[in-house]
């Protein structure tokens, strides 16, 4: 038997990682900005993340839903006091795009309406739903259109309003920094204009922070700039840094019923206990506040160049748009400068890196990106 062979790979095999560097079988140091698509939120192989796994490994990886686990309970605790929605209740699955489908199904129950609202651009994983509701016809089965999704224009509020006004809209769906579709940052009016909407038509606003949450914008969520309080938050990939774990918040006005969520490995002892030592590393590290220093200035020193058109994002979630396509760029930061980087589309280089992210790390970037250009 051979893998599916569905995905283009580098010719790099990492196998051993630490803080923001890894390192292939030849021995070779890379320096990673690109935290494997924004899994690695406070950094490869930290000693107290290894550790607490490590630990409860010994006691007991896994059992179902079905008994008591009481690292659930902790840590609905612990991220409602640092995200800020300690009234909101949490349910826990295995990935971004399993929150997304979640949370969709959950709206669609609760308005008992089933037509989605999504943006152009946007993407929300690769599940049934999650697909669907993902601005990208390539990845998306026929299997997957059937669904009723309606892709409106970023900022166009009144766009949004003549669809909500239809009467059939169960969820309005965004993240809270585009991240495939090209480090598209929502402005914070339009955010508090679609949280308006949705209330004024009883449609759910559903942010997908998957990518753009957990510290990564300088705030735990993205959407927090815009002092909004969205019905459903999604959560995925930096949620425990590599081990597969996902989530969604959800607002105190719906209304719990058995069996209408469900999952099998979803909120395990091992996941939990990932997600527990993430947030004692985020606060104990103040990675939130780093990473938005060091995104800052790193955002503002990519140097000004007529092959970039523009430089986009917050904190440690920035688009560098060229005038050009990026394939050649990216491969020569990572064959001849070892650079890890990410692309969105054919002509931005992604940066995700992780949350501990040096001042003098994104300084080694800017002076390699110079001497590219």
């Amino acid at each position: 038997m051979e893998l599916f062979d569905v995905y283009s790979l580098f010719d790099v095999v990492p196998v051993r990682a630490q803080g923001c560097k890894v390192w292939d079988d030849k021995g070779t140091e890379y320096l990673d900005l690109y935290g494997g698509h924004a899994v690695i939120s406070v950094g490869h192989c930290h000693p107290h993340y290894v550790a607490a796994l490590k630990a409860q490994l010994d006691k007991i990886g896994f059992y179902s839903n079905s008994v008591v686990n009481p690292l659930q309970a902790e840590l609905a605790h612990r991220l409602g006091k640092a995200s800020g929605y300690e009234d909101y209740s949490l349910f826990l699955d295995n990935s971004g795009a399993e929150s997304n489908e979640n949370a969709l199904k959950l709206a669609s129950f609760h308005t008992g309406k089933d037509r989605v609202i999504a943006f152009k651009r946007s993407f929300h994983g690769r599940t049934s739903g999650a697909v669907a509701v993902t601005d990208n016809p390539k990845i998306v089965s026929p299997f997957n259109a059937v669904h009723k999704v309606t892709f409106c224009e970023l900022e166009d509020a009144a766009g949004v309003e003549a669809q909500l006004r239809k009467g059939d809209v169960s969820a309005v769906i965004i993240e809270g920094i585009q991240g495939c579709g090209g480090i598209h940052v929502p402005s914070d009016g339009f955010l508090q204009a679609l949280e308006s909407l949705c209330a004024k038509y009883g449609a759910c606003l559903v942010l997908d922070e998957v990518q753009s949450g957990y510290g990564r914008s300088g705030h735990f969520f993205a959407h927090q700039w815009a002092n909004i309080r969205p019905d459903i938050i999604t959560m995925g990939k930096g949620i425990a840094n590599g081990f597969p774990c996902g989530g969604i918040l959800i607002a105190p006005k719906f209304q719990a019923v058995k069996g209408m969520l469900g999952t099998t490995f979803g909120g395990n002892y091992l996941a939990c206990t990932g997600a527990l030592a993430v947030l004692d590393i985020i606060e104990s590290e103040s990675l939130i506040m780093n990473a938005w220093q060091v995104g800052e200035y790193l955002k503002g020193a990519i140097p000004a160049s007529p092959r970039i058109k523009e430089v986009r994002g917050r904190g440690l979630m920035i688009g560098i748009e060229f005038n050009e396509d990026v394939a050649p760029i990216r491969k020569q930061l990572l064959y001849e400068k070892h650079i890890f980087t990410g692309v969105a589309g054919s002509n931005m280089i992604r940066l995700l890196a992780p949350l501990c992210l040096k001042m003098e790390e994104a300084s080694y970037f800017v002076d390699t990106l110079k001497e590219i250009l």
